[in-house]
């Protein structure tokens, strides 16, 4: 393939693409690429896998699923992180008695 053809197409295609990062999904190659595969990526590298043949371009409903399932995921990985975490304070025995102080006083009333 000429050159200066590969890139025009490639330039042709970039500036269809819409989306700042568009969503792709990629077909089976003979190097082993796995089909079905959802990827977000920036448009330079969505022209060229689609131009290539090794992706096409994700259809709205399958960019809008792909998008809350990574939303959902993104959740799911901050709330495991949020529960590993363990909070410890250390007190001193004088800073636990002026607690206890203020507790007695604050029951009393």
């Amino acid at each position: 393939m000429d050159l200066r053809v590969y890139f025009q197409k490639l330039k042709q295609l970039e500036t269809t693409i819409e989306e700042v990062f568009p969503i792709i999904v990629s077909h089976e190659t003979p190097d082993g690429g796995k089909p079905g595969v959802f990827t977000q990526v920036n448009k330079s590298s969505a022209a060229k896998l689609v131009l290539e043949g090794k992706a096409r371009l994700a259809t709205l409903e399958e960019a809008e699923q792909f998008s809350s399932q990574m939303i959902k995921e993104k959740e799911e990985a901050h709330r495991a992180a949020l529960a590993g975490r363990v909070q410890l304070n250390l007190v001193s025995e004088q800073d636990l008695r002026a607690i206890k102080t203020v507790l007695k006083g604050a029951k009393k009333e």
